[in-house]
């Protein structure tokens, strides 16, 4: 399955912020497994790693984006993207609208975020940390 997440998925977890931190971890921990392969764009990874430097100074931050980009894989935000984006009516937010797209465009099947309105637009699935962990995650108890 393959799973986008947003930004702030990865924030909760660079930045340990709980009480997401115990969904959004587990979430990323699939990334070692052979049934999920989790995605993120490069627009996600540079607004984890602002709030990430705020949090621990830019050397911790960078280290903790260089471990994360090691184990997930990494969508690109191109031309198409962009102009998809754009053509696009119904998307009011650009920052959503390129990460829809790049999700979309690497055949992702559902976008995590905490911000589930956000993609309003959306012909994905869109769930938050909780709600994924209980539809996909929990049914392996």
């Amino acid at each position: 399955m393959r799973v986008f997440v947003d930004a702030n998925i990865l924030v909760s977890v660079l930045n340990k912020e709980y009480p997401l931190f115990t969904y959004t971890s587990r979430i990323l921990s699939l990334a070692d497994t052979s049934h999920y392969q989790i995605f993120t764009s490069p627009v996600c990874l540079a607004i984890a790693y602002y709030f990430a430097e705020k949090k621990y100074k830019a050397k911790v931050a960078k280290q903790k984006i260089l471990v994360l980009s090691e184990h997930i894989q990494i969508t690109t935000t191109d031309a198409s993207s962009v102009k998809q984006t754009l053509q696009n009516a119904s998307v009011k937010d650009f920052e959503d609208g390129l990460q829809y797209y790049s999700a979309l465009n690497s055949k992702c099947v559902c976008i995590v975020t905490e911000d589930v309105h956000d993609f309003y637009f959306s012909d994905i699935e869109v769930l938050n940390s909780d709600g994924f962990f209980l539809k996909y995650m929990s049914r392996s108890k």
